[in-house]
């Protein structure tokens, strides 16, 4: 039977890898409004499956999208977050952490690489990888191979970040349709659906946090360093959500709505829970 990318050819489609355990990226990810499924990757890695509505509509491409969900659930938190994508065309990564600019690199459905060979090493760095053997793969990845198409680059890569722990689950492949994962991520015993609760579930009655639903993305201790990381998560947002307003990105827009979200939710609660 044809899949939804029939007509153009491979389906287009994304997985979130973040280095933490489902129970903490479950708050966060709630955030982004996009249904989704949670599983572990491995002991220390969780994969988010996205239903992928915002590209499989055509509002904008999947690389966009998930460069601004990577963003956003990278920032404030004490864990990076790497995302792999593709589409009839192309095929690549973005990796985020904290506030920092992310990173990536792309390859043409051919296995051409056209990105720049610097950042596979700032991703090695920032990720934490050996800097002469894990790098030296990573590099051959950014040479010309023709035997290599984007689907195979992107199994290299898998491999690389096997020695830091990363095991997607089966029938979690880079390459395959939305629903198609999202049906093997809903197999795991572990696997979690995530989606929005509300914001009336979010927050309690009482203007206070709820921390079961929203979990330790952020410190909340009340005190100056909590506050100063909420404004900066305020300052953050908004540009991004007025970029991705006016260009209409669903990417971008989601990554300024979470920062808005979850720095005046950091605000108020300090303000209803001062700290001397």
């Amino acid at each position: 039977m044809p899949t939804e990318a029939a007509p153009t050819g491979p389906a287009s489609g994304a997985l979130l890898l973040c280095r933490a355990a489902p129970a903490s990226v479950a708050p966060v990810a709630h955030l982004l409004r996009e249904p989704m499924r949670l599983t572990r990757a491995g002991d220390e890695w969780s994969v988010l499956v996205p239903e992928g509505r915002p590209w499989r509509d055509g509002a904008e491409p999947v690389d966009r999208v998930v460069t601004g969900w990577t963003t956003a659930l990278a920032v404030g938190a004490p864990w990076p977050v790497l995302a792999l994508w593709w589409d009839p065309g192309h095929a690549g990564f973005t990796f985020a952490s904290g506030f920092r600019r992310p990173v990536g690199f792309e390859w043409l459905a051919s296995g051409v690489p056209v990105g720049e060979d610097e950042a596979m090493r700032t991703f090695a760095a920032r990720l934490g990888l050996d800097p002469v053997l894990d790098v030296e793969a990573l590099d051959r990845l950014a040479e010309p191979d023709s035997a290599a198409d984007a689907g195979t680059r992107l199994r290299g890569l898998l491999a690389v970040l096997a020695r830091v722990g990363v095991s997607l689950p089966a029938g979690l492949a880079p390459g395959a349709p939305a629903d198609r994962l999202l049906e093997a991520a809903a197999e795991r015993p572990d696997s979690l659906p995530v989606e929005w609760p509300g914001w009336r579930e979010a927050v309690a009655e009482r203007g206070t946090v709820d921390h079961s639903r929203l979990g330790p993305w952020m410190p909340w201790t009340g005190g100056p360093r909590a506050r100063a990381l909420a404004l900066a998560q305020v300052a953050a947002g908004l540009p991004l959500l007025v970029r991705g307003l006016r260009r209409r990105g669903g990417g971008w827009a989601a990554a300024g709505a979470l920062l808005l979200a979850h720095g005046a939710l950091g605000l108020t609660y300090a303000l209803t829970h001062p700290r001397d």
